[in-house]
């Protein structure tokens, strides 16, 4: 019995080097562990959880597929459940951007032992771009997948310096170009769409607040005009 992944979890799975020993943090029902184990792409792997009744049913999900050898099931909070240098991948999905860069910076002897990271927020991933550049990163991958009717951002980083020539790259992604291009357009139309209504929503407002969200919003939708431009040539 073949282990099915949804197409979000089967493209994190998917960057996974082949042999990695993995951890897999906020696991949930432990499909990537057992998805890799599976496939021969690690040979080991860590399912650890904040909560014990997610961890129980991944647990579960072991037990049936008959990996309780090569998946340790551990209970605790972020990177805490590690010891440095026992895995060489870590990846942390399904968790705010905000979130992920707490966890990271909890954690420095893991942060800085672990090599790879793959990384999925579900939100403020620009935010965690600026944090992992910041921490000495470099964004090796930056990828998108649509699930149903939305589209996730999943990046690989690893230590390094990231070259930065433009900020709006933090919102976009460094690598944006190695994407179906169809998907890249509806993924900058769907921002072109936030930024247009964060203007229509404090136009004719004269707060200080409300004069800063309009000139961000006027900033990011001419930059995301020429990113498109730039795709198509």
């Amino acid at each position: 019995m073949q282990v099915k992944l949804t197409p979000r979890l089967e493209k994190i799975a998917s960057l996974v080097k082949k042999d990695s020993k993995v951890a897999d943090i906020g696991t949930d029902h432990g499909y990537i562990p057992l998805f890799l184990l599976q496939n021969n792409i690690s040979s080991f792997a860590i399912a650890s959880d904040v909560n014990k009744k997610p961890l129980e049913s991944a647990e579960n999900n072991i037990k049936i597929y008959g990996y309780n050898e090569k998946i340790q099931t551990r209970l605790g909070g972020g990177l805490t459940t590690l010891k440095a240098g026992e895995v060489d991948t870590i990846i942390i999905a399904g968790m705010g951007g905000l979130l992920i860069a707490d966890i990271l910076e909890a954690s420095p002897e893991i942060l800085n032992t672990a090599k790879t990271f793959i990384l999925q927020p579900m939100q403020a991933q620009e935010e965690l771009r600026k944090y992992v550049v910041q921490k000495g990163f470099s964004i090796k991958k930056d990828l998108l997948v649509k699930e149903d009717h939305r589209i996730y951002e999943v990046m690989v980083i690893e230590k390094g310096i990231q070259t930065v020539v433009d900020e709006i790259y933090y919102l976009i992604g460094f690598h944006i170009k190695d994407n179906p291009i169809p998907l890249v357009e509806e993924f900058i139309q769907r921002k072109l769409m936030t930024y247009d209504k964060i203007i229509q929503d404090v136009k004719g407002q004269k707060t200080e607040s409300a004069t800063e969200k309009y000139q961000m919003a006027v900033s990011r939708l001419s930059k995301l005009k020429e990113v498109l431009l730039w795709l198509k040539k």
